[in-house]
């Protein structure tokens, strides 16, 4: 009896250290960034993750970092960085170069069949997947009022210009930004890319570059003309003063509200060079979803980026920002193919150039340029502001 009762308790205790011992859920720890007006988004977003992943405990945090100013709050700290951060695809270089993104490795199924045509390759380098496409929309084109212009009047710069300053209107374009002013030589056959050595190339001070320099010059300075940020264009617009514009989907509200039944939009132009017509280019820009290379959770960080660019995600993005998705399936909506600002995004992205090979070092020679001709600041000619701006990118 006394050795029945001895191995009844020793199975006690072993039962009892191993429900002592049982594996508790794992517990993940996360921190995300997003743009502060996709908190509330996001946050659905992560909610929704974590009903569909209940086997382990997370804890998600969500900080406000915009995808423009992304890399540059990295940079400045990567390892206080989220492990997950939606950031304008022109970062990714740098970012790849400074050993920042995890490279992507899990979800990746028929990503070429996933994804619409240049997402991939914007979220790579040579051939390395490095981020989660999450929008095919960081481009501008032309807005138009349809009672002001006509189909064909949009056609041309020139014959918009002309037409506003007849009528005391102006046509808005903002000119001190690089990434529009890019778009005159972009068009005329102007490139962008990187050296042997690492540095950004530009030939925006060959002869077709002062080309397109010169015909910003004559732009900028015409009567029909008027340049600012987004707050001159949608104020312009509000008043009755501006009846074209180039710009973004961002500001597919606030023009459709103002225009109403006139609300359009379309490709760019063409302009006017001394060789003849030229068909304005553009950037052609993305949002990505990237992993801090120094997360201590890359599976599970992953595991977020993908569902946070997944394709119901993509459609909730259109459907409560407006966002042009990269997925094939949600682009391809009836919904997205009937807005106006995205069918115009689709028009232009024939003639736009991925903004991925732009250095950081692009930007501000590029401004700079722009804002003389801007101030009507002749002082040297446009070869000698372009040659001063080309040795600048290239520093």
């Amino acid at each position: 009896m006394k050795k029945l009762l001895s191995i009844l308790l020793v199975l006690l205790m072993a039962c009892s250290m191993m429900v002592g011992c049982s594996k508790e859920p794992t517990v993940v720890n996360l921190k995300v960034w997003g743009a502060q007006e996709d908190q509330e988004m996001l946050a659905g977003m992560i909610e929704e993750f974590k009903a569909a992943n209940a086997d382990k405990e997370w804890n998600i945090e969500l900080g406000v970092v915009g995808e423009p100013d992304a890399a540059k709050k990295y940079l400045e700290d990567p390892e206080a960085a989220a492990d997950v951060f939606a950031f304008a695809n022109d970062q990714l270089r740098d970012l790849v170069n400074a050993g920042g993104l995890y490279k992507v490795t899990r979800n990746t199924e028929n990503f070429s069949d996933i994804y619409a045509p240049g997402t991939i390759d914007a979220a790579s380098i040579d051939g390395t997947l490095y981020a989660y496409p999450m929008t095919a929309d960081n481009g501008y084109f032309m807005y138009y009022n349809s009672d002001f212009f006509t189909a064909d009047d949009v056609k041309d710069f020139d014959t918009m210009l002309d037409k506003a300053a007849a009528a005391g209107k102006k046509v808005f374009m903002d000119v001190s930004n690089g990434w529009y002013i890019a778009s005159f030589f972009l068009g005329n056959g102007g490139t962008l890319s990187i050296g042997a050595d690492g540095k950004q190339v530009c030939d925006f001070n060959n002869d077709k570059g002062v080309e397109a320099g010169e015909a910003i010059k004559a732009i900028t300075a015409h009567a029909g003309f008027v340049t600012g940020d987004d707050s001159i264009l949608i104020a312009g617009i509000q008043d009755g003063s501006i009846v074209a514009g180039v710009s973004g989907t961002w500001n597919a509200e606030s023009i459709s509200k103002a225009w109403g039944a006139a609300y359009a939009a379309t490709k760019l132009p063409e302009y006017t060079t001394a060789s003849g017509k030229v068909q304005m280019g553009s950037f052609a820009g993305y949002k990505l979803v990237g992993v801090n290379s120094q997360t201590k959770a890359p599976v599970e960080a992953m595991d977020l980026a993908a569902w946070l660019t997944n394709e119901a995600n993509q459609v909730v993005r259109f459907e409560k920002r407006a966002l042009g998705p990269a997925n094939v399936n949600a682009a391809n909506s009836d919904a997205v193919k009937a807005n106006v600002a995205l069918a115009a995004l689709a028009q232009q992205s024939a003639y736009a150039v991925s903004q991925k090979d732009v250095l950081g070092s692009y930007w501000t020679p590029a401004e700079a340029f722009g804002v003389a001709m801007e101030g009507k600041d002749y002082s040297k000619s446009v070869q000698e502001q372009l040659n001063d701006m080309v040795a600048q990118i290239q520093q």
